[in-house]
């Protein structure tokens, strides 16, 4: 049985960040200015932690939560087309119960399965700085510690990802 503590501090403490200024700025200004599609929803805005099961020997791990997505809804891959094509393949695998993920309280449920990404906040032009990269990648090592299980990690984006 996995001890929650560190994952519920973890996870408290990646919501409570503001280490990097250009990224706050813009993903609470994509909270405040919706697009139109979304404009009757209330976002996120606030960076987003890793979910699923804390036991699992799967990690996918992506680039960043989307403007409209993860930002919007708090939940990397949830409500973005890159969310339907992975949650799709997760159900084929019998990773998820489902094939689908629009918002956080969609039922959703990973087997076996963790999801996060490198970074916790939307960057404009889903383009982070190497600087922005580094300062995220101490949250990847403290997932990397506590997924005891883990034997593959399926990093995807890895042409943009920007490692330090």
């Amino acid at each position: 049985m996995a001890d929650h503590q560190p994952w519920a501090a973890l996870q408290a403490e990646i919501v409570a960040c503001r280490r990097c200024p250009r990224l706050v700025a813009w993903r609470e200004a994509v909270a405040q200015q919706k697009v139109a599609r979304f404009c009757d929803q209330l976002y996120w805005g606030r960076p987003v932690p890793g979910f699923g099961d804390v036991q699992a020997r799967l990690w996918v791990i992506g680039l960043a939560p989307a403007a409209h997505g993860g930002n919007r809804t708090g939940r990397v891959f949830t409500g973005d087309p890159s969310g339907d094509w992975l949650f799709r393949a997760l159900r084929r695998a019998r990773f998820a119960n489902q094939p689908i993920s629009l918002h956080r309280e969609d039922g959703l449920q990973l087997r076996d399965c963790y999801i996060s990404a490198v970074m916790r906040c939307a960057p404009p032009q889903n383009r982070p700085t190497a600087a922005e990269a580094k300062t995220c990648l101490g949250y990847l090592r403290q997932e990397l510690e506590l997924l005891t299980q883990v034997r593959v990690i399926l990093a995807l984006d890895h042409n943009h990802m920007p490692w330090p």
